[in-house]
């Protein structure tokens, strides 16, 4: 798919759409826990449980892109897997599944079939997989895409274990 254009999400703008999201879902509720869907739900869903006061976090860790050579727009959907399923039962019910984003919907149908009784909330949709989730805060055109913060250094960054520029850590104080 070629990409029209571009967003650049901030952290503050995520932080403002993961409160008002946890808002939402606090009138959805109560909820057993929160189930974040790997790699992109994990700070939206640390940021949602906050707000709630829920300590019961799990994961269902899920891989849908094949990496980019270059990074960015390039990266392309691969097969869905499953690599790690969620320990909630009864299907989830009564749990929150949370992610950053529903892109085609591809990855999101796979997880909602594992857990189809959990409330499937995002922070960002696109129209292709919104009919997958329950709740949603914004949705984009199919042809835009969206840069997260921890995907970004003023550009592109590509990840650490790929080569990337190492950050070197804060300077330790001296007393």
């Amino acid at each position: 798919m070629a990409y029209e254009d571009e967003i650049i999400v901030s952290w503050v703008e995520l932080h403002r759409d993961a409160r008002y999201l946890a808002r939402v879902l606090l009138e959805k509720g109560p909820w057993k826990g929160i189930i974040a869907v790997t790699r992109g739900g994990l700070v939206p869903a640390a940021l949602i449980a906050r707000e709630l006061d829920l300590r019961l976090i799990d994961t269902v860790c899920v891989t849908s892109y094949d990496a980019a050579q270059s990074g960015g727009p390039a990266q392309t959907q691969g097969e869905v897997k499953v690599l790690k399923p969620s320990i909630a039962e009864a299907g989830g019910e009564g749990w929150l599944l949370v992610d950053d984003l529903v892109d085609t919907g591809r990855t999101a149908q796979v997880v909602r079939n594992l857990l189809p009784r959990a409330h499937f909330a995002t922070l960002y949709a696109k129209p292709a997989g919104r009919p997958v989730v329950d709740t949603c805060v914004k949705v984009f055109k199919q042809t835009k895409w969206i840069h997260f913060p921890w995907d970004i250094d003023y550009q592109f960054a590509t990840p650490i274990k790929d080569g990337g520029r190492v950050v070197p850590g804060p300077t330790p104080e001296v007393s």
